[in-house]
């Protein structure tokens, strides 16, 4: 095997697939990161695999000898990452389990393994398959991973449960305290048949790679996601991301949604949200409360954090108010997390009691709905 390619090629797409390597791993293949070189197509690709979290991803090289081999992931990124721009030859000879890298301003010996050790990518042959615009997947993804919850051990908490329906897909998180969903179109070609209507919850941690390659590479194509058998396979150019998905049954989450509210505030967005993290820090790190009071006759909400022998804050702006004034309290956190995640010009609070969930919309732009359960104020 002997390939050319440039240092920036190698460096973006090790570290791209280093994501689905392992930290410690139950074979010592799967800390390596498999490289094949296809002669034919002049191409190469990388593939890591966690035997849950699978990336695959290809680029454009110099092809001479096509082959494959298996290379440290840790060590290779460590060495390409250092190396000057410029080209690189990376080399093996059969039989040998030693992989020759040299670059311009030196040459590198990395021990490997051989490639019929390393497990193959979960394939989908059948299954149901959904083609969605890589930004409507974008905007599904950022307006619901902030909700889930970072504790694996809660299972269905720890993904997004994406539910193909008619007209739209549809994103949830909840982590028991808070509930984003967000609606995004599932465009149809015309003559197309509607797809059945069904649902699956996908890790978080697989759909953060999502989402980050997206970004990163700009695309802007239709991205193929295939559902069969427990596992759930993002396909779009050369990229290549394979996970399975949560078992289990996710929360009837809207049924959390009251059905109607008496009280309605408008704020605009970055006001409210400069406010909120300039007050923020006097929040008690120990239980992190805002109040909000909530004054309908003066058509305005003040803002303010009481922090024990560090000191206090309090910021009041105008508001839209309809329904009697309140005063009620959050976990500052998750505040600023809707209000960052929400990205439009005006938010609309809807609640009923002091105690009761609260919905925050946004008003233009992505159909979303996020919803946190308040703090009990002490007396």
């Amino acid at each position: 095997m002997k390939l050319v390619c440039t240092q920036s090629d190698l460096n973006a797409n090790l570290s791209l697939v280093s994501r689905a390597v392992p930290s410690r791993p139950t074979h010592p293949v799967l800390a390596n990161v498999l490289l094949v070189a296809d002669e034919e197509n002049q191409r190469v690709s990388l593939t890591a695999f966690d035997l849950s979290l699978g990336i695959r991803t290809s680029f454009a090289a110099e092809v001479t000898g096509g082959g494959s081999f298996t290379i440290p992931a840790k060590l290779l990124n460590d060495i390409v990452s250092r190396l000057p721009d410029g080209e690189i030859t990376l080399e093996d000879e059969a039989g040998d389990t030693v992989a020759y890298l040299t670059c311009s301003s030196g040459s590198y010996q990395v021990r490997g393994m051989g490639p019929e050790e390393f497990p193959e990518l979960p394939a989908i042959e059948a299954g149901r398959i959904l083609k969605l615009p890589p930004e409507a997947l974008i905007e599904g993804l950022k307006g619901t991973l902030f909700a889930t919850s970072p504790d694996e051990a809660k299972q269905v908490l720890a993904g997004v449960h994406l539910k193909v329906l008619p007209d739209c897909l549809e994103f949830a998180a909840t982590d028991g305290h808070r509930l984003a969903v967000v609606q995004t179109p599932n465009e149809k070609a015309e003559g197309e048949e509607t797809e059945a209507e069904f649902e699956v919850t996908v890790p978080a941690k697989a759909l953060r790679e999502v989402e980050r390659m997206l970004v990163m590479r700009q695309w802007t194509e239709p991205v193929t996601l295939h559902f069969e058998h427990g596992q759930v396979v993002f396909e779009w150019a050369d990229q290549r991301l394979t996970t399975r998905t949560l078992e289990g049954q996710y929360p009837a989450y809207r049924q959390l949604i009251p059905p109607s509210f008496e009280r309605q505030i408008t704020l605009e967005r970055r006001s409210l949200l400069a406010a909120v993290e300039r007050i923020a820090v006097f929040a008690d790190q120990k239980n992190n409360i805002l109040k909000c009071s909530i004054d309908e006759e003066n058509q305005e909400i003040t803002l303010s954090v009481d922090a024990k022998d560090v000191g206090c804050g309090k910021e009041s702006m105008p508001a839209q108010i309809s329904g009697d004034s309140i005063d009620i309290a959050f976990n500052v956190k998750y505040l600023i997390d809707i209000l960052k995640t929400a990205q439009s010009p005006e938010i609309q609070l809807q609640l009923n009691g002091a105690l009761a969930p609260v919905i925050f919309q946004p008003l233009g732009g992505v159909n979303a709905t996020f919803l946190v359960m308040p703090v009990q104020l002490r007396a």
